[in-house]
């Protein structure tokens, strides 16, 4: 799924599609040009993705009490896995209604081949219901930490929850899951640590994906199905070569940040540096590296995703698939952020609650409290918004954000409103089940 962090900027404001040329990753060239198809490979892969993980969850939760045999299940810890199965199903279903609105629902048992041609799509709301009774079982058997690193906890479910409201527009509720979470996670004092590997699964993280680079296997046919994190590859500079000293590694050119979004942080932000890449100005503050590169082909803006660029040492086998670098889903900033919109936007609006969120994660970004905001009502939001952009650009939220909040067909170029909030069903899909498809395809 780490296709959804891509897409979540490159159909936004915040980045260009970027690559070799212009039919370079057709794909994703579609997602940046508003020209999307529904034969797009990479919307279809992640339909695919998704339910390969409801069906994976699904065959789990068919076979919670008794296997296959009759022979009843269990063992030690089995209610804090099984909150692990629900939350990852709320999660494929979170992202799925996000990105097709009305999706086919169903979660009783594991669907076979003959299932296909019986699916309806069901409603958003219906769909929104499952995913808050999923999350709801999850928080009531997780615990709040965990052993291992990247297993999902109650904050994590409670977390996600609280997101799920968010979009619903249920903010009384959002802000109240929110308060959970908050004071149980620290912001980290160095925004660009948090990116670095020794920087994962760090005190700001709530739930992030674990990738790995053990493994020497690699499947082009199934790129996105690896251990490793493929999306990492794509961030690179083309032909980026330099001394042992210089950390990076080079790779596609792809997902560019565009310079409005570089112009959008203020002198003093220390995230635009740990956002954004100007490869002009890092060769020239290292002379000693010795740098070479290409410049990037198509659609160059001379920026680079500075939070997922790959680095030397971080592959294994196929390099371009094997990055081990963490997916980061929900660090606190966002938690703080999204309790911040949930109380200024609620019924009973709390600004002080709100002022109070946003500002802590702007006094980490400038080190100081004199860029606190004290804006209320309308231009308290616009704040908070603005800086969500600030704070998650290029960790794929934008685009959603845009959606969620009426801003897309004022901010985003060629955003058709009434048709692109949601991406096309696959076409495949739709023939094989006939499933209706979105307004516009």
């Amino acid at each position: 799924l780490n296709q959804t962090v891509t897409i979540g900027d490159i159909a936004s404001d915040n980045s260009v599609a970027g690559g070799e040329a212009a039919s370079d990753v057709m794909a994703l060239q579609e997602v940046d040009d508003y020209t999307i198809t529904t034969n797009n490979e990479t919307i279809a892969d992640l339909w695919k993705v998704c339910y390969e993980g409801v069906n994976r969850a699904n065959y789990l939760h068919q076979y919670k009490a008794a296997n296959p045999a009759g022979v009843a299940v269990e063992f030690a810890g089995k209610d804090a896995l099984y909150g692990e199965v629900y939350f990852l199903r709320a999660y494929y279903y979170f992202t799925l209604v996000k990105m097709w609105g009305d999706v086919p629902l169903f979660v009783d048992r594991r669907l076979g081949l003959t299932d296909s041609r019986t699916l309806q799509r069901s409603p958003k709301a219906a769909v929104y219901a499952q995913i808050e009774a999923d999350l709801n079982t999850a928080i009531s058997t997780l615990p709040p930490t965990q052993a291992q690193k990247g297993r999902v906890t109650k904050y994590a479910a409670q977390a996600l929850l609280g997101k799920v409201l968010l979009y619903q527009d249920k903010f009384d509720d959002a802000a109240a899951m929110f308060e959970n979470v908050i004071g149980n996670f620290t912001l980290v004092d160095d925004f660009a640590s948090m990116f670095l590997a020794t920087g994962e699964n760090g005190p700001e993280s709530v739930f992030e994906i674990q990738y790995t680079n053990n493994s020497p296997y690699y499947n082009w046919g199934g790129y996105n199905r690896g251990q490793g994190n493929y999306a990492v590859q794509q961030n690179g500079v083309r032909g980026f070569n330099g001394s042992d000293a210089m950390p990076y590694a080079s790779g596609w050119s792809t997902n560019l940040p565009t310079q409005e979004l570089a112009s959008a942080y203020s002198a003093g932000d220390q995230r635009k540096e740990a956002t954004i890449l100007d490869i002009d100005a890092y060769v020239a503050a290292h002379p000693d590296y010795n740098i070479t590169y290409q410049v990037a082909p198509y659609k160059n803006t001379g920026l680079y995703n500075a939070k997922y660029l790959p680095r030397k040492g971080e592959t294994s086998g196929q390099v371009e698939l094997n990055y081990l670098n963490n997916y980061r889903i929900i660090r606190y900033a966002d938690v703080l952020l999204m309790a911040a919109e949930a109380y200024a936007r609620s019924g009973s609006a709390n600004a002080t609650k709100a002022q109070q969120y946003l500002n802590e994660v702007r006094a980490r970004a400038y080190g100081d409290d004199s860029h606190a905001s004290t804006a209320t009502g309308n231009a308290l939001v616009q704040a908070i918004w603005n800086e969500r952009r600030l704070e998650l650009a290029m960790e794929g939220d934008r685009f959603f954000d845009l959606v969620r909040t009426g801003q897309a067909e004022d901010k985003i170029d060629g955003f058709e409103k009434g048709k692109n909030e949601l991406f096309p069903i696959p076409q495949q899909e739709a023939i094989i089940s006939g499933l209706p498809q979105n307004p516009g395809y």
